[in-house]
């Protein structure tokens, strides 16, 4: 397991490198990556790139769901993104995305609603795969890491909202616009 990185760190805002072979040293990044994920907790974490543990190369891990298996994702490039675009995250009741890397910070991202991606997997095979809803934002997101490109970036581009935690009157937890 690594720590993750946190901003402000400039690996998070520098795009990373292509891997250029899939070898034991990549599989122990991976495998060093898979423990991270899944001990992310606080909140859980559903993806992380490998600059978020400091190293930057075109390597992330996706996990819609905790009992889901881990896909890895090595030299991803869109071949495709959909016209229609969803609002936050699809089938949420909290539609806000945030970032294992910027604890405490939350907000509404505009994203393609399905993407078809080339990537290879952890066993140096090429795969090419469309992905819709949760998944599709999951990745953008992970790609944009993969750019240099943090979430809050792309609220501000869309002139929307970001939201931190706060406590209301009555001691409730609640989201709370954040002041830039």
């Amino acid at each position: 397991m690594k720590p993750i990185v946190i901003t402000p760190n400039e690996v998070l805002i520098k795009p990373a490198s292509p891997v250029e072979k899939i070898d034991a040293k990549i599989l122990s990044l991976i495998k060093d990556m898979q423990d991270t994920l899944i001990m992310a907790d606080n909140p859980k974490g559903v993806g992380l790139a490998a600059p978020q543990i400091g190293i930057s190369l075109r390597i992330f891990l996706m996990r819609p769901e905790e009992t889901d298996p881990i896909r890895v994702f090595i030299n991803p490039r869109y071949m495709f993104k959909s016209k229609r675009i969803v609002h936050g995250i699809p089938g949420s009741e909290n539609r806000l995305e945030g970032c294992l890397s910027i604890p405490h910070v939350w907000g509404n991202v505009k994203r393609h609603q399905s993407i078809t991606l080339s990537f290879m997997n952890e066993n140096d095979r090429p795969q090419e795969e469309k992905f819709s809803g949760f998944e599709a934002v999951i990745i953008q997101h992970e790609m944009d890491h993969l750019d240099g490109i943090l979430f809050p970036r792309r609220v501000i581009e869309q002139k929307g909202r970001l939201y931190k935690p706060g406590v209301d009157d009555e001691g409730k937890e609640v989201l709370e616009p954040l002041e830039i």
